[in-house]
Parts: structure tokens; sequence; C-alpha cells
């Protein structure tokens, strides 16, 4: 085999610098399941890497993020189709509070569809702006605007006791 090459190396430095903070999101886009989110961080690197070439150097944070929140919508969306089940009724949500916020955030979030999780996670938890949460999920700002705050509306509301948390 030969030497890695120039785009080799760039990928291996971008991803060595930045996957720690990859994961964290992906791991609360799926409720805190750390195997889960590595698998969907390895998918969006892959994705990443081919797309390496075309990718601008000044948009490569934003376009890896989108990755790993396409990754996350898309492993949801195969979960649902494998264990589609209909119910009579909602089933009642229960969130034990463990006195362990992180714990609890996560069982919180749990409860949102992926979509205003995505928007919650990235505008409240990452601290992103509304442009760049709307450019990860490859979305509009006024989407962005209305998944966040639908979603910062139902935890108030399911979880009056959590409120702190979302406030």
């Amino acid at each position: 085999m030969g030497r890695p090459s120039e785009r080799d190396h760039e990928f291996t430095e971008y991803v060595t610098a930045r996957r720690s903070g990859l994961v964290r999101v992906a791991a609360l886009l799926v409720s805190g399941d750390l195997a889960k989110a590595e698998d969907i961080v390895q998918t969006a690197l892959v994705r990443l890497y081919a797309a390496w070439p075309k990718v601008r150097k000044e948009t490569l944070d934003a376009y890896a993020r989108r990755c790993v929140v396409n990754a996350a919508i898309d492993e949801r969306r195969s979960l649902f189709r494998r264990r589609e089940q209909v119910w009579a009724q909602v089933p009642e949500v229960a969130v034990e509070d463990s006195g362990d916020d992180a714990t609890t955030v996560l069982a919180l979030l749990a409860t949102l569809p992926a979509g205003m999780r995505a928007a919650v996670v990235l505008r409240y938890v990452e601290g992103l702006s509304i442009a760049e949460t709307a450019d990860a999920m490859g979305c509009t700002e006024g989407n962005v605007k209305s998944q966040s705050a639908r979603g910062l509306d139902r935890l108030r509301t399911l979880f009056p006791a959590h409120a702190h948390h979302f406030a």
C-alpha cells in the first residue's frame, strides 16, 4: 500500500479533532444510547469522506453536523419501519427523576419526535444559531423556529415538574 493521500491526512485530522463533539450530538439525538450514537457518527463520517473533496473548509463543521442529523433521522426512520406497532391509545410516558440532570434531560428529549428533538438539541444544547440549525437539519429557518418552539412547549406541558430544564 502506498502513502496516505493528502485527502486522507486532512480527513483523519478533522475526525481526530471533531469526532467526540459529533458523538455527543448524536447521543443527544438518540436519547443517550452511546452505541447507537457511535454507529450514527460512523455512518455520517462515511458520508462526509465521500463528499470531502466537494465540501468547503469554511462550512465543514456545519456539513458534518448535517451528516450526523441526517444519519440519526435515517436510523430512527428505519427502526420505526422495522418496529412499527399500532396502539389503541397513546401510552403514558413516565420520566423518573434520577437526580441526574443529564439523564433526566435525555429521557425528556426521547419523548420528542426526531425533527423536534434535533431542533431542540442543536439550538439549546449545542448553542447553534437558527441559521446554523437550519443548515444542519436541511430545512428552513422558519421550520427550526417552529420545531424548537413546539418541542420546548411540548416538554413544558408534558413535564411541568421539569420545566426548569427548558427555561
